[in-house]
């Protein structure tokens, strides 16, 4: 029983792999190639699908926007939720758990709520189609994630910690930056990962605030649309270029993940 222990999980890893790929086989295959026939690998292998994104400024700058707000959320949304994470961790004040749990409901409504708001706001202040507008629509749902896994996080360090450094003489700045995030490192790697993977997948405020100048690549993939249908090899190439963002990050935050899931609250 033993000698087959290894089926099950090799079995699962295949079953998720699967549709991984799938994509890349498609990818590198015409359109006509899927539609017409059904092939575990391409009969005619193909490089045109990624010359086309790699070549048309329409596609590689929806890779180069998308990049740039989910940069500039993750950046804005953890550094808004440290502080204010703290303040929950550390101090008790009035309305402190109303407050906290009204953060959590931003984050539990469906972003087709705020599209039609954030489009009027954002075409008033001229901020419709810049970077800065779908990183700070994002950072409504991404600051509550943040606040609520970096608390848990700060939660679990003593309080003497804070008590030991004023002591020594560490001021709040230098106590906050030298000290205390070094130890809750593994709660911002986490608190990064979710708010990176929540704006990179996010679509429907993305596609509604923009439209050429900072246009997402999900964005321009609706678009690929023609007279003879959806260019199914492009939007495969393209499909699997987005996965390789993602894969990074995991990668380079993959230990703080896994002692976020033991000790934070994810």
């Amino acid at each position: 029983m033993k000698r087959y222990k290894w089926l099950a999980p090799t079995f699962y890893i295949v079953f998720l792999m699967l549709p991984i790929y799938w994509l890349l086989n498609m990818s590198f295959k015409t359109t006509n190639e899927i539609l017409g026939s059904f092939t575990l690998w391409p009969r005619k292998f193909t490089l045109e699908n990624y010359t086309t994104i790699f070549t048309d400024p329409t596609w590689y700058n929806g890779y180069f926007n998308s990049l740039t707000y989910v940069g500039i959320n993750t950046i804005i949304s953890v550094s808004v939720a440290l502080p204010a994470a703290y303040a929950f961790s550390r101090y008790r004040f009035l309305g402190d758990k109303h407050l906290f749990f009204w953060l959590l409901t931003n984050r539990m409504a469906p972003p087709a709520v705020f599209a039609l708001p954030f489009f009027q706001l954002y075409s008033a202040v001229e901020m419709f189609d810049t970077h800065i507008a779908v990183a700070m629509a994002h950072a409504l749902f991404n600051i509550p994630l943040a606040v609520w896994i970096l608390e848990g996080f700060m939660s679990g360090v003593p309080k003497e910690l804070d008590e030991t450094a004023y002591v020594d003489g560490y001021s709040f700045p230098r106590f906050f930056i030298k000290i205390f995030i070094p130890v809750i490192i593994s709660g911002i790697g986490v608190a990064a990962f979710f708010c990176f993977m929540f704006s990179w997948v996010e679509l429907l405020l993305a596609k509604t605030l923009t439209s050429v100048a900072a246009k997402p690549i999900a964005a321009v993939m609706t678009r690929t649309a023609s007279t003879s249908g959806y260019e199914l090899g492009l939007l495969a190439a393209a499909g699997s270029l987005t996965i390789i963002p993602g894969a990074f990050v995991i990668y380079f935050v993959r230990n703080y993940i896994a002692k976020g899931f033991a000790l934070g609250r994810v």
